[in-house]
């Protein structure tokens, strides 16, 4: 599966702050003979070579090929990429509050982010915006910089735009004010049943925990005394917002996990008397893309016999990064210490045969038969724990589910994958909906989720679609459902949020299905 890769060069588990060293520079970076080779080094190159050099670009290679040789999760962070990250982790940018495509090189709305700065200023999806305080961001010359370094600016500052909007003669003219736009990591909650609540996380950023605790207090008015915490697909992030999580559903002083350096030195971390949900029973949906902090919550819970693990096997990673900063505006995650479940357990699986090896695992466990069959897992009797019931669990290589799960073939194949992945579905339905979105005026979310239908008319465009793109003829006979299904939930996504997406995909999803089974004592 593509995303492996993703997951592998993934945030993972990272200690939040950035560290700059700059008041102890004499004591971590005194002068010695290695330090003083690679600089004597960049400095012949630099003055002596008979070519002009790059050096920069020289560094960031020597750099790679330094952290290339001691795990697959540390890793080196250009300057050019650190504004993109730091806003991803972060949880929010300063911007306009809008998601949009470039169609015919204009900036066309995709959707404007509900109570957004421009939502409230009246923009709409389909509106193309021309001009940005006079500036043109339309055009073959139009970069992405240029477009976001328009739009983009200071909390509080007005930025007016130019849009073209289909039906209307003239250009409209708004004003909108720049304000925090959140970068959700709370994908969607809703209820699964009259008690059992749902919440999907991406990743753990900054602002995971308060966007969970809204959604889990939502869940709990609602009647929820079950929550499904659905953990598939998401590679980890800080690991104190892991922490937090856990402490909602442990009871007071129980372990959440520890750490433990090279020195030796042990690091506990317990849960608190603010847990809102220690009644409660929760289900962690995991699978083989869930990855550090993901495993942490997991681990952590099936561990203290708290709640139930439903899924497949994750993915194996037990190391925790700190970011340091390079001085130059890039940065270095290096890894600092291992973390430990609170049975003793490693879940980190080996990386002794290198990072090819180690990113080409999941490879290995879809030839076994291990995304189909449990009883394919590969499991290692030297690192077998006991739980405080007595339940057996395995270190060694990911968190083993109480409640295996197969992969199904027919909503998670590689062709289906590959094309959300490329934003497939996205686009062609972005263009589908340009062609008339007044069809859709007045359809309320629950009006399209239970009574919408996507034809046989409109998957024939969709391939004609692929064609273009592709440039070769792909029929889904096989997956004709699932398509379809894709279109729908990418369609109500498009016009209302993430949680229609994720309510319609859940109507198929059999993970889902076996968590509302569970809950109902089936």
């Amino acid at each position: 599966m593509p995303t492996i890769l993703g997951v592998a060069l993934a945030a993972g588990v990272y200690i939040g702050g950035k560290l700059g060293f700059e008041d102890t520079s004499d004591r971590l970076f005194t002068s010695n003979s290695k330090k003083d080779k690679l600089n004597r080094l960049i400095d012949y190159i630099d003055y002596e070579y008979v070519d002009e050099v790059n050096t920069d670009s020289i560094v960031d290679v020597t750099v790679n090929g330094i952290l290339d040789n001691l795990d697959p999760h540390s890793v080196y962070i250009p300057e050019s990429e650190m504004t993109r990250i730091t806003e991803n982790m972060k949880g929010d940018f300063v911007g306009i509050g809008i998601n949009f495509y470039r169609t015919s090189d204009t900036v066309t709305v995709i959707r404007s982010i509900k109570n957004g700065p421009s939502d409230k200023a009246g923009l709409k999806g389909g509106d193309r915006i021309l001009y940005a305080n006079g500036e043109r961001i339309f055009g073959p010359n139009i970069t992405e910089e240029d477009i976001f370094n328009n739009l983009k600016g200071e909390v509080d500052t007005k930025v007016k735009l130019v849009v073209y909007r289909k039906g209307e003669e003239k250009l409209l003219n708004f004003t909108v004010v720049r304000d925090n736009v959140p970068i959700r990591s709370v994908d969607a909650s809703f209820m699964l049943t009259n008690n059992l609540g749902y919440i999907k996380i991406n990743r753990f950023a900054e602002s995971t925990y308060k966007e969970f605790k809204k959604a889990l207090d939502y869940l709990q008015d609602q009647g929820a005394t079950q929550v499904a915490l659905d953990l598939r697909n998401n590679p980890g992030g800080f690991l104190s917002i892991a922490e937090s999580i856990v402490d909602e559903f442990l009871e007071d002083d129980k372990l959440i996990l520890f750490t433990k350096n090279k020195k030796g030195k042990i690091e506990k971390s317990y849960a608190t008397k603010k847990g809102d949900f220690e009644e409660g029973h929760v289900f962690v949906l995991i699978n083989e893309n869930s990855a550090s902090a993901s495993e942490i919550v997991a681990g952590a819970l099936q561990d203290n016999d708290k709640g139930t693990i439903v899924g497949r096997r994750s993915y194996g990673k037990g190391l925790v990064q700190r970011e340091m900063a390079l001085g130059d505006g890039s940065a270095v995650r290096l890894t600092v210490s291992r973390y430990y479940t609170p049975t003793g357990r490693s879940i980190q699986r080996s990386y002794e045969n290198g990072n090819r090896d180690y990113y080409d695992e999941y490879f290995d466990r879809l030839d076994s038969g291990e995304l189909l069959s449990p009883e394919k897992i590969k499991v290692n009797d030297s690192l077998k724990f006991k739980t405080p019931k007595g339940k057996t669990v395995y270190g060694g290589g990911g968190i083993i589910p109480d409640i295996f799960v197969p992969m199904d073939i027919g909503m998670e194949n590689e062709t289906i994958d590959h094309m959300l992945r490329r934003g497939v579905f996205s686009n062609f339905v972005f263009k589908e909906l340009d062609q008339d979105r007044d069809y859709y005026e007045g359809v309320t979310p629950e009006d399209f989720i239970e009574n919408f239908v996507v034809s046989d008319d409109i998957v024939v465009r969709f391939q004609e679609h692929l064609y273009r793109l592709l440039n070769r003829n792909i029929t889904f006979v096989a997956y004709n459902e699932e398509v379809k299904l894709y279109i729908k939930a990418t369609l109500g996504e498009q016009l209302y949020d993430r949680n229609v997406f994720e309510k319609i995909i859940g109507k198929r999803d059999e993970m889902i299905e076996e968590v509302i089974k569970l809950s109902k004592g089936e």
